[in-house]
């Protein structure tokens, strides 16, 4: 029996396997599999702190519009509340100062009378947006 035609392609295999290794034991493909995985890996960190960081951008920006939306309904509010104010014979020709923080309406100044001073507080409270008035108003005395 002739064993050179074994001979040959048995030395190709053991060439071809000596190429395909690596000194750590791990073949190429094995290789290009640990290559392609932490690829892989690495794309889903980025795309998980790409998310994190958009996810963080909307909720900065959702307070900051929170934020405004207050302040212009605090404004909103004042205008509502001197605008009522001026329609009131007994209340329009005093100088009432309205201030409003996040829905709370403060009255300073003075009103002619106990009365004036209970209708400029129920005007403030009928404003849409008003969670309380702190009424500070003075009684004029005569």
């Amino acid at each position: 029996m002739n064993t050179l035609p074994l001979i040959a392609p048995l030395a190709a295999l053991l060439v071809l396997a000596a190429c395909d290794s690596r000194p750590d034991g791990t073949t190429v493909g094995q290789k290009v599999d640990q290559t392609v995985a932490s690829a892989k890996d690495a794309a889903a960190d980025v795309r998980q702190t790409a998310k994190q960081g958009l996810d963080g951008a909307a909720q900065a920006t959702q307070e900051k519009s929170d934020q405004v939306a207050k302040k212009v309904g605090d404004a909103a509010i004042t205008a509502s509340v001197n605008a009522g104010l001026a329609k009131d014979p007994e209340l329009s020709a005093l100088r009432i100062n309205v201030d409003t923080r996040n829905g709370q309406v403060s009255l300073y100044g003075s009103a002619p009378t106990e009365g004036a001073k209970q209708r400029a507080q129920q005007i403030a409270m009928n404003e849409k947006g008003v969670t309380g008035v702190d009424n500070q108003l003075a009684v004029e005395k005569r």
